[in-house]
């Protein structure tokens, strides 16, 4: 448990360090597994009295900028998503857009990691998916589960080979896990294989981390091919909704 809260101005301002009414951030379950903390961490069948008297997360994280009452996608980019991973995007996107990549592509690449910039790592490419699916083409969508498996597999034919970045992260002895296996040869004799592959290729396994895309450089293809609900990200009652409600509220307890 943190027993701090650093408060940080709503617009996304620095954090400036401080407690404040020592709310209680209880840390998930799939983030202490594996650590001895799992095993104390306090959950909802815990005794209150363990709580010392003080209350746990709830609502708006004074330690996090805050939302509009409509979210956005760009919002996420900027007030969610960790900084690297969205210049990743970005360079990713550009790169797609230099080369003629049609608009939906493009929107592909500047997608194909937000669940691992704002939710998660592992499998990040199926819960991006379903992070997407009610707000773009289906085959989008399907690029992006699938961009997941083809990493691992060169296609000389398209100039795509294995990463060495991947070597150097994962062993040389490194073998994909046998649904991976199964997603790519999937993949690879479907109709959008290239609209996967095309993320691969314009996934930067080593880019430049000073060099600035922006991010409003994509607003007209957003706007076209973004389905943003009105009532905000996270409020529409899709079937992914909580998702980016958890990326709005992400510490609190339930």
């Amino acid at each position: 448990m943190d027993d701090r809260c650093e408060t940080t101005a709503g617009d996304g301002g620095s954090p400036e360090q401080a407690p404040l009414a020592r709310k209680i951030v209880i840390k998930s379950a799939l983030a202490t597994m594996g650590t001895p903390e799992h095993f104390t961490r306090f959950d909802p069948i815990s005794p209150p009295s363990k709580l010392g008297g003080r209350a746990v997360m709830m609502g708006d994280d004074p330690a996090l900028p805050k939302f509009s009452a409509a979210p956005t996608l760009f919002e996420f980019f900027r007030l969610r998503f960790t900084p690297d991973a969205v210049n990743h995007m970005l360079q990713s996107a550009h790169l797609a857009l230099k080369s003629g990549a049609e608009e939906k592509m493009v929107l592909a690449c500047l997608l194909h990691d937000i669940a691992l910039a704002g939710l998660i790592s592992s499998d990040h490419g199926y819960w991006g998916a379903q992070l997407i699916e009610p707000y773009v083409d289906e085959e989008i969508s399907w690029a992006v589960r699938y961009h997941q498996a083809l990493r691992f597999f060169p296609d000389p034919a398209v100039g795509y080979e294995y990463p060495q970045t991947y070597i150097d992260l994962f062993g040389a002895d490194y073998r994909p896990e046998p649904y991976i296996q199964a997603a790519y040869d999937y993949a690879r004799a479907h109709k959008w294989y290239g609209s996967a592959r095309l993320i691969t290729l314009n996934d930067l396994y080593s880019f430049d981390p000073d060099a600035a895309v922006d991010l409003d450089a994509f607003a007209d293809i957003v706007g076209r091919h973004f389905r943003q609900p009105k009532e905000g990200l996270g409020f529409d009652n899709s079937p992914v909704a909580h998702m980016w409600r958890s990326m709005i509220w992400p510490r609190n307890f339930l």
